[in-house]
This record gives C-alpha cells, sequence and structure tokens, in this order.
C-alpha cells in the first residue's frame, strides 16, 4: 500500500485555480465596435452651414428632414466635397470615407434657407461628368430613376431613389472604366441652385474623399 502524504490546502487550491480559470475564460474576441460620429442637429430644413477652424472653415449645405434623416456636405475653396456625414432616419450618423476613430463635428455657424423635395422627373435628360483625371463621363437619367451609361470609355450607371431630405435623392452608382472612381458605391445626388451651370452632384463613398461628380446638362 502507498504512503498517503497530504497535500497542504494553500498548494492544493495553486494546483485548482488554472483549471478553473481555464473553464471560465471565453475564446470568444469581445466585439469591436465602429467608431461613433457625432455632427450638431438642426430642426427639419435646408442650411448654410460652416465648419471646422474659424479661421479657415469649410463651408457646406445641411440637408434635414422630419423623420430625422440628415446629410451635411463640406467642401474646399475649389468647391469639391472634402467630408460628407449623413443619417438614415433617427439611425446613427455615418461618415464618406468610413470613419476610422471617433469623431464630433459641431457646426460653426448656420443659416436657414428656402427648402424644397425634388423628383426624378424633374431632372430626367442627358448629362455630362467631368472626372478628376481628365476626361468625360455621359449618361442620361430616365423619369424611372435609372442612370444610363452613354458612349463614353467611363460608363456610369446606377439607379436614383426618392429620398426624405430637401433637395437629394438616394444614389447607387456603378462605375466601369473610369479611373480611380470605385466600381460600386452608395450615396445621394444632390440639387442646388447654386452649382449652376451643372445641373446636380452625385455624392457617394470612395476609399480615401468622398466621390464627387459634378453632372452638367446636354
Amino acid at each position: 500500500m502507498k504512503p498517503f502524504f497530504p497535500i497542504p490546502r494553500r498548494a492544493a487550491l495553486a494546483l485548482v485555480s488554472p483549471l478553473l480559470l481555464s473553464a471560465c475564460s471565453s475564446d470568444t474576441p469581445e466585439a469591436v465596435l465602429p467608431p461613433t460620429v457625432k455632427v450638431t442637429e438642426l430642426a427639419a430644413g435646408t442650411y448654410a452651414v460652416s465648419a471646422g477652424d474659424a479661421t479657415n472653415p469649410s463651408a457646406g449645405k445641411y440637408y434635414a428632414a422630419a423623420d430625422g434623416s440628415r446629410l451635411l456636405v463640406l467642401s474646399n475653396s475649389a468647391q469639391q466635397a472634402t467630408a460628407v456625414y449623413s443619417r438614415e432616419g433617427n439611425g446613427t450618423w455615418q461618415a464618406m470615407p468610413a470613419a476610422t476613430k471617433d469623431a464630433s463635428l459641431e457646426l460653426l455657424n448656420s443659416s436657414a434657407i428656402p427648402s424644397n423635395v425634388i423628383n426624378v422627373a424633374a431632372i430626367a435628360r442627358s448629362y455630362a461628368v467631368r472626372l478628376a483625371a481628365g476626361g468625360v463621363a455621359a449618361f442620361s437619367v430616365n423619369a424611372n430613376g435609372d442612370i444610363v451609361a452613354g458612349n463614353s470609355s467611363c460608363k456610369l450607371s446606377g439607379k436614383l431613389t426618392a429620398s426624405s431630405l430637401p433637395y437629394a435623392l438616394k444614389l447607387s452608382l456603378t462605375a466601369s472604366g473610369c479611373g480611380d472612381l470605385p466600381a460600386q458605391s452608395d450615396g445621394f445626388l444632390v440639387v442646388d441652385s447654386d452649382y449652376a451651370p451643372a445641373g446636380f452632384r452625385l455624392l457617394a463613398s470612395g476609399a480615401a474623399a468622398p466621390v464627387d461628380l459634378w453632372a452638367y446638362p446636354e
């Protein structure tokens, strides 16, 4: 018969504790929350706004719908979009391009301007956009909201649908042979009398900066 040697209690706990810890641990990684984007809230309507550095602010337009949807477009002095923020209903704010860290944007000032809702039929015709890399892309918009590619080497096509936002339509855009434009992107078509002679802008998600295409009637 083998002799019995009692194990001190402290030593016994030292032997058991790793097993208990192993049993209680989980191999499931903690969920990583996406960055939070916050933007100043304005009442339903359309506004001329400014944001950023007070000594060198970015100007833009803020579009707000009664259902909570929001769209903010900030541009540089060359009138190219530098940042686009949007929200669907009372959901979370999204940035174009996507935010990589938490961001909070406070408007420096805002001024209400006339507001109106647009429909696809009002813009149905042929257009051309000037590409950043040079060249022109031709397309047309029909009364059903289809964007139909023209005869240019850059083919732009897609779909426009109604939006609760003033002066805007929802955009799904497909690009082929258009340089660094993404093959597929989503965003907004925005109409503004300040864009004349352009008829509207196509604003969508890009890898490093918003896609910003100014469309001129043909």
